[in-house]
């Protein structure tokens, strides 16, 4: 696997999500392990520093599966979000945990259930949340 890019996320969104890992429910271990990984790594940016281009909760982001070509878009959500509308992802399945904090243009390689590991490419961020 390759070294992962860097990422940036935004302070309000990183202390909410390190809330939400505290009782993430269970059998959502594997992915709260990475998102924990990943939050560890992140550069912590004020929420009027981040780019657009910067994948961040309530985005709208088109990326490609890079090892099935399939490509999607899709809005990042909190888990109590989920399921609301079509399109949704919550933070804490493995796409959300993976992209979140990506800009476009980066690839990251992510493990799926079942052992599986494939490698996702922003390829867009079409709806920024304001702050």
């Amino acid at each position: 696997m390759a070294l992962p890019p860097p990422i940036l996320i935004a302070t309000d969104v990183a202390r909410r999500l390190e809330a939400l890992l505290e009782h993430a429910p269970e059998g959502s271990e594997e992915v709260v392990a990475k998102l924990e990984e990943e939050l560890a790594r992140a550069e912590l940016r004020e929420p009027s520093a981040m780019p657009g281009d910067v994948v961040t909760m309530h985005s709208r982001v088109g990326f490609l599966d890079e090892i099935s070509g399939a490509t999607h878009e899709v809005r990042l959500v909190y888990p109590q979000e989920a399921g609301q509308v079509a399109g949704d992802v919550s933070i804490l399945s493995p796409a959300g945990a993976a992209l979140i904090g990506l800009s476009v243009g980066q690839s990251i390689d992510w493990p799926l259930p079942g052992g599986r590991t494939t490698s996702f490419r922003v390829t867009r961020v079409v709806a920024h949340p304001s702050y």
